[in-house]
């Protein structure tokens, strides 16, 4: 194998000697990669961890840049979700190597799509080559992991970046395209400063990417129109182990009501996800008469199952007040809302005592709700994570998420999942209300900045002010598509410049 050499003072590298030098410096900039994200926000961290990752792989054999790419996928997503052990542990009842066990499979799973990112970029070419490739490869692995298996793109490249310059590219190409300028810049940095270096393309490749994300933040893709909405966010705080406890449902019930008929002056009080643990023909009379009631003049939208227990019951928004209307959660969880291949594997799963987990989809084509003369497009926790299907509320005026994060317990994983949240606030322009039952509850605004937020683990209320807006960004209008062709493009220049040329050793 062909050493390959490092020196740049900026990556704080070292040459490259031996296969085992090559995968530990692969490690330890992979195990930089979560301090990238939320709750840490050390942006600069990811793209040059990305550097050293490219800078590995550039002059190395294909398989063993696809090894350099698996190793720093292990420990990226070891150090970002971790809290998957949290979820099955403490609240799935699971035993610790079992909880142990599945968090590792996901690890390994996960770290796949760098490690084929790293080794097709690699056999489409090496040295400048690879520099080019790299970025659409990474791109398009990336956009294999938002729907395989269908899809869990959390911790995906872009959400590092959403208080980075590079953010200015989410309406325009979405969390995508700031994954894509966030590889290219790490790209540019390599053909930079590492020997042999190629700096007129580089600086020209950064200066496009930095302008352009500052000539971006110029535009508002959106604008405030109809009436301004103040908005009650419910924070039930209610302990996942006692969430579904038949003798807690009273005091839950109740705690809502107290809360909802402090907020009576409010135009739109919303509850969080399953903040009713239970069917609606399973809520005592009267109860929902009661909200009305307490809630005055205030549109109500409650976060709880509906349908029948025989099936099908959905996790669903439903507004309880006039003109009503219900929003079904469309993607759903595997193994903890409804398990795939059931028939097959659905007995081994019993351990995980998941309360209603076979949920049904709401399905595609769901209107907006209609609430207090607006139209909202609302969400249900996981699913916000997936942009393609949000774009479907493009059109509405703001975005409505509801989630329980209760089952992240005090780990990481909230304050990933907010920064999610942001990102689809910026991608369609939209301000976003997000309830949760244990926290974080926020009103974030149109361009992805929180504007309130409640403190997580409290009983408690965030009031604040929304403006709905109209106008549509390139990204609500066209999707991933332009950037998923951009990537294949990039992968297919390589290729072409590459055909023909003094081939590198076999990959071996």
């Amino acid at each position: 194998m062909r050493s390959t050499r490092i020196s740049s003072q900026t990556l704080s590298a070292v040459p490259v000697r031996s296969r085992r030098a090559g995968l530990l410096l692969a490690a330890l900039a992979g195990g930089l990669m979560p301090l990238a994200y939320a709750p840490f926000g050390l942006w600069p961290l990811a793209p040059l961890a990305l550097a050293v990752l490219f800078a590995l792989g550039r002059d190395a054999p294909a398989r063993l840049a696809g090894a350099f790419g698996y190793v720093f996928g292990l420990a990226w997503f070891a150090g970002g979700v971790h809290w998957v052990f949290v979820s099955c542990y403490r609240y799935g009842n699971m035993d610790a190597l079992s909880a142990a066990a599945c968090t590792a499979a996901l690890v390994a799973y996960l770290a796949l799509f760098p490690a084929l990112a790293l080794y097709g970029a690699r056999r489409l070419g090496g040295g400048q080559g690879f520099l080019l490739a790299a970025p659409g490869a990474f791109g398009l692995a990336e956009w294999l992991r938002s729907w395989l298996l269908t899809g869990f793109p959390w911790l995906a490249p872009g959400y590092s970046q959403i208080d980075s310059p590079l953010a200015a590219y989410a309406p325009l190409a979405g969390v995508a395209g700031v994954g894509l300028a966030l590889t290219a810049t790490a790209a540019a940095l390599v053909a930079l400063l590492v020997p042999p270096r190629h700096p007129g393309p580089a600086l020209l490749a950064l200066v496009l990417l930095g302008g352009g994300a500052v000539w971006l933040q110029r535009f508002d893709w959106s604008a405030p129109a109809g009436p301004v909405l103040q908005v009650a966010l419910l924070q039930g705080n209610v302990e996942q182990q006692v969430k579904w406890d038949p003798a807690q449902f009273d005091a839950t019930l109740a705690r809502y009501l107290k809360l909802t008929a402090a907020e009576r002056d409010a135009d739109v009080i919303i509850w969080p996800e399953n903040a009713i643990p239970a069917l609606p023909s399973e809520v005592p009379a009267g109860y929902f008469d009661a909200v009305r009631a307490a809630a005055g003049t205030a549109a109500v939208l409650i976060g709880m199952p509906t349908g029948s227990p025989q099936g099908p019951y959905y996790n669903a928004v439903w507004q309880l007040t006039p003109p009503g209307g219900e929003y079904r959660k469309r993607h759903l969880v595997p193994f903890g809302e409804y398990v795939p291949l059931k028939r097959q594997i659905g007995p081994l799963l019993d351990i995980l005592a998941v309360p209603m987990s076979d949920f049904s989809s709401g399905g595609a084509g769901q209107a907006p709700l209609a609430v207090a003369g607006t139209q909202a497009a609302a969400s249900v926790c996981y699913e916000i994570l997936f942009p393609q299907e949000m774009r479907a509320g493009a059109a509405a005026g703001w975005l409505v998420n509801v989630s329980n994060d209760g089952w992240f317990g005090d780990s990481i994983a909230p304050a990933q999942h907010l920064d999610i949240a942001r990102m689809r606030a910026r991608e369609l322009a939209r301000p976003l209300a997000r309830a949760t039952n244990t926290g974080i509850t926020a009103l974030i605004d149109a361009r992805g900045r929180i504007s309130a937020r409640a403190a997580p683990f409290t009983v408690t209320t965030l009031r604040g002010r929304l403006a709905p807006h109209r106008g549509l960004t390139p990204f609500a209008r066209y999707g991933e598509a332009p950037v998923t062709v951009l990537c294949l493009a990039l992968c297919a220049l390589t290729w072409r410049r590459t055909r023909g040329l003094p081939q590198p050793p076999p990959a071996n």
